[in-house]
């Protein structure tokens, strides 16, 4: 199964692509898609939109994995993040995937080992857990970081459907 794996933000979205196989990770691409702040808020939007649709058709994922948007102090970065969330769900959505969303916690707990995790040991754990692969930036790291949470959880739900019998 090829996964996409996105960490939306308006100024930069990572992006990361891996191929699973059971419990077997390889790095297929990772990139970070930047937007112009000088540009007005639709077409910073569409911009994202219209890359994303580049990387989907090049890389043909089966799914994709989201990561959820905390809120912070400043609601109007809440809401401009939160816009840029959108356009990543439409665009996966509008290509078809079937998408996860996860929790950053539950993302860094995932990889790390602790829900707490910086962006930094999110880096090194990929380059453990993918290695070889050569990172756009953190971004893209955080990217890699949600498909492997995602697939994590399709391998276990499925051993979970194989044991239980559902779906037999």
């Amino acid at each position: 199964m090829i996964i996409l794996g996105l960490d939306p933000g308006l100024g930069t979205t990572g992006w990361g692509v891996i191929r699973a196989d059971g419990n077997r990770l390889s790095h297929v691409a990772n990139g970070q898609i930047k937007t112009d702040p000088s540009m007005a808020l639709p077409r910073r939007l569409t911009a994202l939109y219209n890359a994303l649709i580049d990387v989907i058709r090049t890389e043909r994922p089966d799914g994709a994995a989201v990561e959820e948007v905390l809120g912070n102090s400043n609601a109007q970065s809440t809401l401009k993040l939160g816009q840029a969330r959108g356009v990543v769900l439409l665009a996966a959505a509008g290509a078809g995937l079937h998408i996860g969303e996860y929790h950053p916690s539950t993302v860094k707990k995932g990889v790390v080992g602790t829900g707490g995790a910086d962006k930094k040991q999110i880096q090194a754990m990929m380059a453990v857990l993918l290695p070889g692969a050569k990172l756009a930036g953190p971004d893209a790291a955080d990217a890699l970081a949600v498909a492997i949470t995602h697939a994590h959880h399709v391998a276990s739900a499925a051993a979970l459907s194989r044991r239980s019998g559902i779906g037999a």
